[in-house]
């Protein structure tokens, strides 16, 4: 039997025959011949005789070998698949060989499905699926194949590198202009990228505003910045769109790579994630494999962290706070400590920044809080009354952003029967630039409570005179980078002093911290600093050795 399915005047034209829906065919003497068996045979001008060899058939001519060898055979059927045709007009078949019967002499039946329709919309599906639809280049997937392509065709030891282009301001222009100007935007700069870039360069639109691109590199470093600077220099010129002149600046990450070394997904991530590094530079970053370490043990920290504070594995430090002028025991820092599940006590300076990254420093500061209203309660009960000092707790500007401070503050409070007078709250300067606003707001309402409220780190962040005269501040906290080595740095000291007449001017409590030494605490009080820390008084202390040291001075 031999058919063309579907039966098109396409297929038709093609083989140059009419439709045949049946035929069946056999190999005599190295010769392919046809057996018509039916009406529509005869109808195509074939006789019935067996035998009988009929014109030659494009598509029995481009398979005659095959048919000769499987009825030679012992197999009983086979298919494989065909392609007829130029390349333009090329056609695709599913071909298919069946033996009539075991003692049929060299007879089989050919089947053959017009498969072009079905791989054509195959083909084209696949190539959407590839390509990005704005910008016409391929798409995150289409990278990866067209990459791993041109790997596969590379010479051992070929080099090569992964820039990823991130443009800076993408997200405002949308915002101003709207979706259809920032499509514009898109096109242009894919239109610049690709004009500056080597026919054997590869440019993908990966993300929103994010392009990829894979270069082949003989000299490493040198050609990908001398690629980086015609980027640079292709976006520099301003983009009109809206009746508007754009200036759109970009940062490039880039990651290198050899061939059968180096996975082309892993490279890809590397270049993404150095992006974030050019952000802060301001100029192209490679990929440094410290960095994405670094990157890694604070992801494992974020996990390790928030089991801890579900399952209330942090405490509280307190260090002392002593007035200056009498020495007197005045209060304690409440200072986040944690120790790992592996007996490792992680610093704050590394888990606070991860807190805040991660937005895990709301439920820390919350439990913060909780706690050491628990704790100067728990002290009140076994000093037999008001023991006598306050309890100082740090407050964050995500924290302050997104968590209400005040009423969880006065819930604790009230749990514990405890006045707000007996807690100051700390707080940054980078928290009044975020929100000045709100942030007053809620110092307001902190100092509804009659808590006290304090400046952190005054004069290492956005400084803003305004912000103390208008703001209920009570004590200004000296930061340690002035403090340590005031007495041998005169710079220092004139620092020290402006605060200090500042904060006097102004009505205000100062706090030194970083006291290491008796003739820095004499020096500071004889300028007229209220309050002092440091190790010259005590390290933070554990909750019992706190409240001993507490009681020690009772007497």
């Amino acid at each position: 039997m031999f058919g063309i399915i579907p039966s098109t005047d396409v297929s038709a034209k093609l083989i140059g025959l009419l439709p045949i829906p049946a035929m069946v065919v056999r190999a005599k003497d190295g010769a392919i011949l046809v057996e018509a068996t039916n009406t529509a045979c005869r109808e195509a001008g074939l006789a019935n005789a067996n035998d009988q060899q009929v014109p030659r058939h494009p598509l029995l001519d481009a398979i005659g070998a095959r048919i000769g060898a499987f009825v030679e055979s012992d197999r009983l059927n086979e298919d494989f698949p065909l392609q007829f045709g130029s390349s333009v007009e090329c056609r695709h078949f599913r071909v298919a060989m069946a033996r009539l019967s075991r003692n049929a002499e060299g007879r089989c039946v050919v089947t053959f499905v017009d498969q072009t329709a079905e791989l054509r919309t195959e083909d084209n599906l696949r190539r959407e699926m590839l390509t990005d639809s704005l910008t016409g280049l391929p798409n995150r997937a289409g990278f990866s194949e067209r990459t791993e392509q041109l790997l596969e065709a590379a010479a051992p030891g070929f080099r090569y590198a992964i820039l990823m282009v991130n443009l800076d301001r993408f997200s405002r222009v949308n915002a101003c202009l709207g979706s259809m100007s920032g499509d514009e935007l898109l096109i242009t700069v894919a239109r610049r990228l690709k004009g500056i870039l080597r026919a054997n360069d590869v440019l993908a639109r990966t993300g929103g505003d994010e392009f990829a691109i894979f270069l082949a590199v003989e000299e490493g470093g040198n050609d990908v910045a001398h690629v980086t600077k015609r980027i640079s220099s292709a976006l520099a010129t301003p983009f009109r769109l809206s009746g508007y002149e754009i200036c759109v600046s970009c940062s490039i990450g880039v990651a290198f790579g050899a061939r059968r070394v180096d996975d082309p997904e892993d490279l890809i991530r590397h270049a993404q994630f150095s992006v974030k590094r050019s952000k802060s530079s301001g100029h192209a970053e490679a990929y440094q494999p410290q960095a994405f370490d670094i990157a890694r043990e604070q992801f494992g920290m974020e996990t390790a962290l928030r089991r801890a504070i579900d399952r209330g594995q942090l405490r509280l430090n307190y260090q002392p706070i002593y007035d200056l002028a009498s020495g007197r025991l005045v209060s304690f820092e409440a200072l986040a400590r944690w120790r790992g599940e592996d007996g490792v006590e992680h610093l704050p300076s590394a888990f606070i920044p991860v807190a805040e990254e991660s937005g895990l420093i709301v439920p820390l500061g919350r439990w913060a809080i909780r706690e050491a209203v628990r704790t100067l309660a728990g002290w009140d009960a076994q000093f037999g009354g008001d023991c006598g000092v306050k309890i100082a707790v740090n407050l964050s500007a995500i924290q302050l952003q997104r968590d209400g401070i005040a009423p969880l503050l006065q819930s604790a409070l009230i749990a514990h029967n405890l006045p707000g007078s007996r807690f100051t709250l700390e707080l940054t300067e980078s928290a009044l630039v975020t929100d000045p606003d709100r942030i007053a707001g809620i110092m307001h309402a902190l100092k509804g409570l009659g808590t006290t409220i304090a400046m952190d780190d005054f004069g290492t962040g956005y400084s803003n005179l305004a912000y103390l005269q208008k703001l209920p501040i009570d004590i200004l906290k000296i930061d340690r980078s002035f403090v340590t080595g005031m007495l041998v740095d005169r710079d220092k000291v004139a620092i020290v002093r402006a605060i200090l007449s500042l904060s006097q001017a102004l009505g205000m409590q100062t706090t030194a911290e970083g006291i290491e030494t008796n003739e820095l605490a004499q020096t500071l009080a004889a300028l007229g600093c209220t309050y002092g820390q440091g190790f010259a008084y005590a390290k933070p202390l554990e909750v019992d050795d706190a409240y001993a040291l507490l009681e020690s001075r009772r007497h």
